[in-house]
């Protein structure tokens, strides 16, 4: 095999190294629950119904923000067998903010950066098993930062 031959084969295998992990990450992504305007657009593209209000669920956020581009949470399901958390904002221009799914065995619990356009509630939905749950928390965003 010549030189030129060989440095071919090893940037095809090296590239497909890379490019067919990505395309498995593209495949899991849900597009189009991520770019819906609406909440209840993006609740339908992520497949859940009847959800059930829930206590197990806890958030931990600044009840006001004083920078909406950054506004911390935390959360945490004591619900077992939780497969997924979904953290949605109503009055984001996107409202679906980030969506964590759990293998087996994994403690759910999440801590993240969110941004806020504007005053809203932060509405968490749980999965776990066939059945959703729900808690929110209403955060008051300062514009100008003194409140």
């Amino acid at each position: 095999m010549q030189r030129r031959d060989f440095i071919r084969l090893i940037s095809g295998a090296f590239a497909l190294a890379f490019i067919a992990p990505m395309n498995a990450f593209a495949a899991i992504w849900n597009k189009a629950a991520f770019e819906t305007t609406k909440l209840n657009e993006a609740e339908k593209n992520l497949e859940i119904n009847d959800e059930k209000p829930s206590e197990h669920i806890l958030i931990t956020l600044p009840d006001k923000a004083e920078n909406g581009a950054i506004v911390q949470i935390e959360v945490k399901s004591n619900i077992p067998n939780t497969e997924t958390i979904s953290i949605l904002v109503e009055k984001n221009p996107t409202p679906l903010i980030a969506h964590f799914k759990f293998s087996n065995g994994t403690e759910p619990f999440v801590v993240t950066r969110i941004k806020m356009a504007e005053t809203s509630d932060v509405k968490v939905v749980v999965k776990a098993g066939n059945q959703y749950f729900t808690n929110a928390k209403g955060v008051v965003v300062l514009e100008n930062g003194c409140g």
